[in-house]
Order: structure tokens, then C-alpha cells, then sequence
């Protein structure tokens, strides 16, 4: 007992310190809990032996991974995206796992080995890469949504290379030993726990029949009995009953697999995709995200505390060459690929350094393909070096794009923008789900509107149905007076990027003082960055449809229509007036936190508010 706490703490402690100090350097969650694991493996010793039989219960969290990733992903969903996916995330995953199969081959690995490592190296870190766009604010550009794209169909390939691996063991060398016994490859044994088996000895078609059954049951289950089974346990109204519930879903299914030999992930992910339009789905993500977000955290622990850093410090040229050379070969396969998908400019380059990285599956695959004696110890411990070192390598493969971004700023543009060959008195900058809105109400009560935005597959979209736009960045000067700035008598700004509104608001309003602008806004702290770039008018993205939904919740409470709509219009008046005050002292080189004028001014504000609105209440005539 004294040593399981033991080395609970000490997992614990590394991850809590090196977790934050990676995030905050730009790093990742995943870069931090290796260096967590190198940190109390390799270089101070604290854990030992135990770290293999504890990566084979921290894989579990790799399962309820690959769940979540299924209560993201309805069918519908997926349908809707099977061009990317089976087209640009299709191509990349096979075309890099050729490559880097050949390279294999090249290093005298057998076809089989090198088929698996290829396969292992061709997946990139869905962790870092999210995270990085994220944080730089490249999702919603085209770039970032190819990548994601990708990432999606390497999460899903996965599940099939996982089913797929063991095949591969029929193709390692057999070895006779000394004492008569037969083993394949690198085999030590067992590789894991004995487990019941309801397909050992079976024939072929039994075996297909009862792996049928299973994926039919797990179906069944997941359309016709979790409905049930939620409304018993919120009888009981535990919420601990949830948590149970959704563990022994996953629980329960990956033994199921393991059970007719099929890989615990593929179900997984079966049972997530068949509950992802379930009612109790985000009740699912809630429970299960601490658990795997832990499980994983440790998986990354052990990994990082079982690198051979021996092996790193004999040959260290040779594997940071090797990892250079991974990167290269899947840069010049994402970037051929990028030119055949007509992905241009600073995406292109976006889209080639953003994935040319090895993967945290990675590490998943190596320590499967052991297990399975797919592939050599002594190759795993090699490949698992060169994974970790092409996902140190990613912050400055991003810090190249940066470099490459900047370059191109001046010199080139991301698509050739069309003529604008109109002018309208309302130039509607950014036509996505905000932007469309407002243009559908403009044209159907008869003004004339010019739209622009950089996204080609939208512009694409609303020409297909009936609506004209021009293909350009709204934020570059010369678009924006070919649109007719220098005559409209609105701009309207609905850009996704807030800092990318922002600087055109401000240049707006610099050649224009007497234009009327209205500008979307993200935020309240946008609200103010957008007030003294000049704004007139400024609408937050969710405010409107956060007030109705507070309207509707207020009439169930009790109110009466009446007595709800003028709480929501009182409320609105008073918040538009507030953000007015507080822009005033608003100081964007301080944190709202820390400006005690800021802070002073929001609490008598939100005085005010509750006064008016209980005021509204005791009014005798307010019916």
C-alpha cells in the first residue's frame, strides 16, 4: 500500500508541476507530461519497474479517448465530411505510411515491421497541433480547417489500424530456442493478462458470426436500452449514478471485444458514434473527460519515464537525424497533396508544417504493436525516441510557419481575388453564419449588398444558392475600395478572427469617419477594442440569443410574457449602457481583474441592474 501511494504522488506531483510550466510555454499538455515521465524516470530515478504494468492500465484511457471521439462524430457528421476524409484524410494517412514504409525497408526491417511502422509514423499529434491552432487562432482559417480535417481521419484510422496490425504477425521471422519452444519475432512471453476467449477454437465462420453478434449487441444496446437504463438511475437522482453508468458503458464494451478478439477501441468508438445523437451524450463527455484526460496524462507519464534515454545519448546523431527525415517525408507528402487539393499560400505552408510530426497514437500503436509481437523491442524503443522528438520538434516547426507567414504578408496572397464588378450601399464583410443572416435580411427587404470573404468554399456555397459574393480578403485595403468603400454608406464587419476585425474597423474608420459601421463582436473585451477602433454600432455573437433564451427560462419561472420581455428589455438597455461606461476605463494594457476603476465601476453597474430589475418587479402597474 505505502508504495502504490508512493508512486502515485510521484505521478501526480510531475504532472501537476510540468503540465502548467509546457502550457504556458506554448508547448502542449502532451509535451508536458513526457517531460513529466523523462523527469522521474531517466533522470531522477523515483519510479522503476512498475512503469510497464501501469502503461497497460493507463491505455485504458486511450479507449475512453477513442469513445469521446465517437460521441463527437453522429453519422450524419460523417457523411457530410467523406470527401476530406476519405479524400485529403484518406490520401495523407496511406501516402505517408507508403513512404515511410519504404524507408523502413530501406533500414533492412522486414515489409510487415516496416508496414507497421509506416503506419505508426503516419499519424500526427492531434493534442499539440489542436492546441497550437487554437491558441494562434488559425482554426477557422482554410489551413486550419484541412488540418483538422486530417487530424479527424487519423483519429478515425485508428480504429482500423488497430484491427489491422495484428495480421502483420504472421510476417516476423520464426525463432526455434534451445529448449525446443517456437516464438515470433521479439517475443518475451506474455504480453498481457489472460483473458476468456468466445472465439478460441472456433471455425472461421463461427468466429465471424460471434464478432457479428457482438457489434449487433453493442448497437442494440446503445439505440434501445441506455434511454432506459439513464431514466432508472436518474430516478435515484445520485449523481455519482452517472459516473458509474458511463464507465461501465465503456467498461463493459471493451470487454466485449476482447471477448470475440476484436481491439477494446474499435468498440469504443462504435458504441460513441451510436450515442453521439443520443440525449444523454454531453452527460456521457462530462463524466467520462476527467477520466481519460487522467488515464491519458498517465499514459503519456509512462511513456516518457520508459524512453531509453541510454540508447538516445549512444546514437543521439543518428535518431535526431532519423526523426529530421520523418519530418521531411511527410512535409513533401502534405505539401504535394495540398497542391493536388488546390490549398494555396501561407495554408498551404500551414497545412505542411502543422502535421509533418509524428503523434501521441504514436506511442499507442508502438506499445500495442509489442504487445502483439508485431514489432522488435529494440525497434520499439528507437521508434518511440523518434515519436517524442518529432513532437519536440512541432513548436518549431509552427515558429517556421510564423517566419514563412511573415515573408508572404507583402509579397503574395492567399487566393486571387475576383473583380468586383458591383457596388451596393452595404458592403457586408464575412459571410458565415452571422454574416449570412444579416445579408438574407438586407437583400430580402431590397438593398443591394456586396459580400466578401477569403473562404473559396463559401463563397462557392452561396453562389450555388443563389447569392453572389466576391472572393477576397475583406481585410486588405485594395479589396476593400474595389468593393466601394469610398461609397457605401455601411460596413458591416463579420469577420471570425476578432484581431483581424479589429484592424479593419480601425482603417476603416480612418478612411472613412463618416461611414456607420457595425462590427461583431466575440466578447466583451472585443466590445471594447472595437469601440475605440471606431465602431458605431456593436453586436456581441452570442448576447441576443443568450437574452431570449433568459426571456424563456423567466416565463417558466412564473413571469408572464409581458413581465419577461420587459425584464429582457431592461436588461438589454442597461448592459448597453454599461459596456459604454465601462469601455471608458477600460485599459487594455491591464487585466480587468487588476483596473480598480474597472472593477469599481462593474460593481455599481451591476447594482444599478438588480435594482432596476427588482424595481420592475414591485411595480404594481407592470401588468
Amino acid at each position: 500500500m505505502e508504495s502504490f501511494l508512493y508512486q502515485a504522488s510521484i505521478y501526480l506531483a510531475a504532472a501537476v508541476i510540468a503540465v502548467p510550466i509546457a502550457a504556458r510555454l506554448g508547448l502542449g499538455s502532451v509535451l508536458g507530461y513526457l517531460a513529466a515521465g523523462i523527469i522521474v524516470g531517466p533522470v531522477l530515478g523515483l519510479v522503476g519497474s512498475e512503469t510497464e504494468d501501469l502503461q497497460h492500465f493507463a491505455e485504458f484511457g486511450v479507449v475512453m479517448m477513442l469513445f469521446l471521439i465517437g460521441l463527437e462524430l453522429e453519422p450524419r457528421a460523417l457523411w457530410d465530411m467523406r470527401h476530406k476524409l476519405l479524400g485529403l484524410g484518406g490520401m495523407q494517412v496511406a501516402l505517408s505510411a507508403i513512404a515511410l514504409m519504404g524507408v523502413a525497408m530501406a533500414y533492412d526491417q522486414p515489409w510487415g515491421v516496416a508496414l507497421a511502422i509506416g503506419l505508426t509514423l503516419a499519424l500526427s499529434s492531434t493534442a499539440i497541433v489542436l492546441q497550437t491552432l487554437s491558441e494562434k487562432g488559425l482554426m477557422q482559417t482554410k489551413g486550419g480547417r484541412n488540418v483538422f480535417s486530417v487530424l479527424l481521419t487519423q483519429d478515425i484510422a485508428v480504429i482500423p489500424i488497430l484491427a489491422f496490425l495484428p495480421l502483420l504477425v504472421v510476417t516476423l521471422p520464426i525463432q526455434i530456442s534451445q529448449d525446443g519452444s517456437i516464438s515470433r519475432g521479439d517475443d518475451h512471453g506474455d504480453h498481457g493478462h489472460a483473458t476468456m476467449s468466445l472465439v478460441e477454437g472456433l471455425p472461421a465462420w463461427g468466429v465471424t458470426l460471434v464478432t457479428i453478434a457482438a457489434i449487433a449487441a453493442v448497437i442494440f444496446a446503445g439505440v434501445f436500452l441506455t434511454r432506459p437504463v439513464f431514466r432508472f438511475i436518474h430516478a435515484a437522482r445520485l449523481p455519482e449514478m452517472y459516473t458509474a453508468l458511463a464507465l461501465l458503458i465503456v467498461v463493459s464494451i471493451s470487454f466485449l471485444m476482447m471477448l470475440v478478439g476484436l481491439s477494446p477501441a474499435l468498440g469504443a468508438f462504435l458504441a460513441g458514434v451510436v450515442l453521439a445523437s443520443s440525449e444523454f451524450r454531453h452527460e456521457l463527455e462530462s463524466d467520462l473527460q476527467p477520466f481519460k484526460g487522467l488515464l491519458l496524462g498517465l499514459f503519456f507519464i509512462t511513456v516518457g519515464a520508459g524512453i531509453n534515454f541510454t540508447l538516445l545519448f549512444e546514437d543521439w546523431p543518428a535518431l535526431i537525424s532519423m526523426a529530421l527525415l520523418v519530418i521531411l517525408i511527410k512535409g513533401a507528402v502534405l505539401y504535394c497533396l495540398a497542391r493536388a487539393f488546390a490549398i494555396t499560400g501561407r495554408d498551404r505552408w500551414l497545412f505542411t508544417l502543422g502535421l509533418a510530426q509524428a503523434g501521441e497514437f504514436g506511442f499507442v500503436l508502438v506499445a500495442f504493436s509489442v504487445g502483439q509481437g508485431i514489432i522488435p523491442r529494440d525497434v520499439a524503443e528507437t521508434l518511440l525516441l523518434v515519436v517524442a522528438l518529432t513532437m519536440l520538434i512541432t513548436p518549431l516547426l509552427f515558429i517556421l510557419y510564423e517566419a514563412i507567414n511573415r515573408r508572404m504578408a507583402d509579397t503574395t496572397t492567399d487566393v486571387e481575388a475576383d473583380d468586383i464588378d458591383e457596388a451596393g450601399p452595404v458592403i457586408i464583410a464575412g459571410i458565415g453564419r452571422f454574416g449570412q443572416i444579416v445579408n438574407r435580411l438586407l437583400q430580402g427587404s431590397g438593398f443591394k449588398t456586396v459580400v466578401l470573404d477569403h473562404d473559396m468554399e463559401t463563397i462557392a456555397l452561396m453562389r450555388r444558392f443563389g447569392f453572389k459574393g466576391f472572393l477576397g480578403d475583406p481585410s486588405r485595403p485594395d479589396i476593400l475600395h474595389a468593393a466601394g468603400l469610398h461609397h457605401a454608406r455601411i460596413l458591416v464587419v463579420a469577420l471570425d478572427d476578432p484581431e483581424t476585425a479589429t484592424k479593419l474597423v480601425a482603417y476603416a474608420r480612418k478612411e472613412r469617419p463618416d461611414l456607420h459601421i457595425i462590427a461583431r463582436a466575440y466578447d466583451r473585451v472585443h466590445v471594447y477594442k472595437l469601440f475605440q477602433a471606431g465602431a458605431d454600432d456593436i453586436v456581441r455573437e452570442m448576447f441576443d440569443s443568450s437574452l431570449r433564451a433568459g426571456r424563456y427560462a423567466l416565463e417558466n419561472l412564473g413571469l408572464t410574457e409581458y413581465e419577461a420581455a420587459e425584464a429582457e428589455r431592461v436588461f438589454y438597455a442597461h448592459d448597453r449602457d454599461a459596456v459604454r461606461q465601462l469601455a471608458e476605463v477600460w485599459d487594455p494594457n491591464v487585466p480587468a481583474s487588476r483596473n480598480d476603476a474597472y472593477v469599481a465601476r462593474a460593481k455599481s453597474l451591476e447594482k444599478t441592474l438588480e435594482a432596476a430589475l427588482s424595481a420592475r418587479q414591485d411595480d404594481p402597474k407592470r401588468a
